[in-house]
């Protein structure tokens, strides 16, 4: 349970120190946009995407397993969060987050990790697909500037809802969110090695700024944002609130704890590395009970902003740790600018993470599998899609067990 900081700072020196250093910056650059990006989407205040990037992000860093994870919101995220402040209220997700990060602490002491291999692959995969869906289509708002009233959280009500609002379509909103789709579609197919998201984010809200004033940016929309951390404060506690929102907060530890662990393997591969799975759910679990305490969401380890962390150098912890904190110092000097960013091309920047989160190059592969797993990774996303995310998971789980069970009694009476 040895946090891998620990370890790397044994050998550490001042070349690794500059890899490091250059390695937190390009990460903080991409992780700042995208982490206001998934606290709008989730219907949480832009801050509170910002505080999760600098408070989880530093402690998972510090505490975790792995050497080059990057914590913080993730989209996979963005549906539990929604639904969860559309029923409870803002503080009512922070208890189930505070609530969650006890539970991945007692996952970590009791080395839960193991138990994440019993989810079937087919389950993983149909629940990112699903919650990819699920992502994208609620940026259309904002993608085309349409105006509507509070949308439903569950996905054909919302759907009928922004049909209805086709008319309200705002042109420019949507010529800016279909450039920067473009755009960083375009950067990903030529310089795949230049991480330009965060930069056609920058260009085009610049341009934004000037030229296209009917666009709504983060300020215009929430307000001006905070020039650092807010004082912590305990949300509100009662017994009958707590066995309320223990579902919630399951389900927030649960898809943490897959999430971070899938994506501290998939950093392994990168470096050829070994991560320490109990000491990255203890992590897991610091970040999210301090997350909430601040005003921020649920946080795991994010697959896409560790390969960028992988790609541009970083090598140990102190990575993360420089990426939280060139967030936190973009708070207090430059929050004015991060305020201007367009809300067009956060929902662009969002659509193009959700493409990249379906991995729709896996699709031949996916059409191969089995007929079983393939139905069970097309049920996983409908659910995800149009039931709930709780619901897909065990739903899929126990079939895919069963499932596993039967071949394998096959096998053994043929």
């Amino acid at each position: 349970m040895k946090p891998k900081l620990l370890t790397t700072l044994e050998t550490y020196d001042r070349r690794q120190f500059l890899h490091d250093s250059i390695a937190g910056a390009t990460v903080a650059l991409v992780a700042l946009p995208l982490s206001i990006a998934t606290a709008i989407a989730s219907g949480a205040p832009p801050a509170a995407g910002l505080v999760t990037a600098v408070v989880a992000g530093l402690l998972i860093s510090a505490l975790g397993g792995s050497r080059v994870q990057i914590g913080g919101p993730t989209g996979a995220f963005i549906v539990v969060v929604y639904g969860i402040i559309a029923k409870y209220g803002l503080a009512g997700l922070q208890l189930a987050t505070l609530m969650a990060g006890f539970i991945l602490v007692i996952g970590g002491l009791v080395r839960a990790g193991r138990l994440i291999r019993l989810i079937p692959e087919p389950v993983i995969e149909g629940f990112t697909i699903g919650i990819a869906v699920v992502i994208a289509t609620s940026q259309l708002k904002d993608l085309a500037g349409l105006t509507t009233g509070a949308l439903p959280a569950d996905f054909l009500p919302k759907m009928e809802g922004l049909w209805a609002a086709r008319h309200t379509v705002e042109w420019a909103s949507l010529a800016l969110g279909v450039a920067t789709v473009a755009g960083i579609a375009l950067v990903r197919r030529f310089a795949p090695h230049f991480r330009g998201r965060a930069v056609v984010v920058l260009i085009l809200s610049a341009l934004a700024w000037f030229a296209l004033p009917s666009v709504a940016t983060v300020t215009s929309r929430f307000g001006a944002l905070p020039h650092g951390l807010p004082w912590p404060h305990l949300p509100p506690l009662s017994a009958s609130l707590i066995v309320q929102m223990f579902p919630s907060a399951l389900t927030i530890a649960l898809l943490a704890a897959i999430e971070s662990l899938l994506s501290a393997m998939v950093a392994d591969r990168m470096i050829g590395g070994a991560h320490r799975t109990s000491a990255e759910l203890l992590a897991q679990g610091a970040a999210n009970i301090a997350s909430p305490l601040f005003g921020g969401l649920p946080a795991t380890g994010a697959i896409a902003r560790t390969a960028t962390n992988v790609d541009a150098g970083g090598r140990t912890p102190v990575a993360g740790i420089v990426h939280a904190l060139a967030i936190l110092a973009a708070m207090v000097l430059l929050a004015p600018l991060a305020g201007a960013l367009a809300l067009p091309t956060l929902a662009g920047l969002l659509i193009i993470t959700a493409w990249a989160m379906a991995e729709p190059h896996r699709w031949p592969h996916r059409l191969a599998l089995p007929k079983w797993e393939l139905a069970l990774l097309l049920l996983t996303a409908a659910m995800t899609v149009l039931v709930d995310l709780s619901a897909a998971i065990a739903t899929g789980t126990v079939l895919g067990l069963a499932m596993q069970w039967w071949q394998k009694r096959k096998l053994a009476a043929a």
